[in-house]
């Protein structure tokens, strides 16, 4: 169990971000923490191995993807879609808050709430409060591109990827049990 949480921050526009975070949650949980993962803009209907590999391993890491149908696409375009995120976005930070402040699990991953907070889905007050309410003993990670400066100040820990050439510009596309 952890003596002293910290924040951590996994930002940038290079690969690897939400697989740090996992591999963070696995190392977290082979250590005995009970972890979980909230997963934004990952609706449970995206087809992630990730989640599938943990759902095999019985270990301590509860994985909670936000309940709303998004296309990266077209869903910053829907108005209404918008604010329905940012709304249950709210309200799962408020949950967290309280989670984290009775320490219900030791590790609280974020994936993609910086993302969310850069496009003006999440409010920093709300991810502040979640920092603010925690146990001491509790660690936060979050993920996400874009990082905003005042976000980074916030976190103990701000890794960057950086991506200096992707399979993209070759014409290849994202492959199962690689880049999802």
């Amino acid at each position: 169990m952890l003596e002293k949480g910290l924040v951590q921050l996994y930002t940038g526009n290079g690969k690897g971000k939400t697989t740090a975070a996992f591999g963070q949650a696995l190392r977290a949980a082979g250590a005995g923490n009970k972890v979980i993962i909230y997963q934004f803009l990952k609706p449970p209907t995206l087809d992630l191995a990730e989640r599938k590999a943990l759902a095999k391993c019985n270990l301590p890491i509860t994985i909670h993807p936000l309940e709303l149908p998004w296309d990266m696409a077209k869903s910053f375009k829907d108005a209404q879609l918008m604010n329905l995120t940012s709304e249950k976005i709210h309200e799962i930070c408020q949950q967290a808050a309280e989670a984290a402040a009775k320490r219900l699990w030791d590790v609280f991953i974020f994936d993609e709430l910086a993302y969310c907070h850069a496009k003006g889905l999440a409010k920093l007050e709300d991810i502040k409060h979640v920092i603010d309410s925690r146990d001491e003993r509790v660690e936060i990670i979050l993920t996400g591109q874009d990082a905003k400066p005042e976000l980074m100040e916030l976190a103990d820990y701000v890794v960057e990827m950086k991506s200096r050439k992707h399979p993209f510009e070759k014409g290849i596309y994202a492959r199962k049990g690689i880049e999802y």
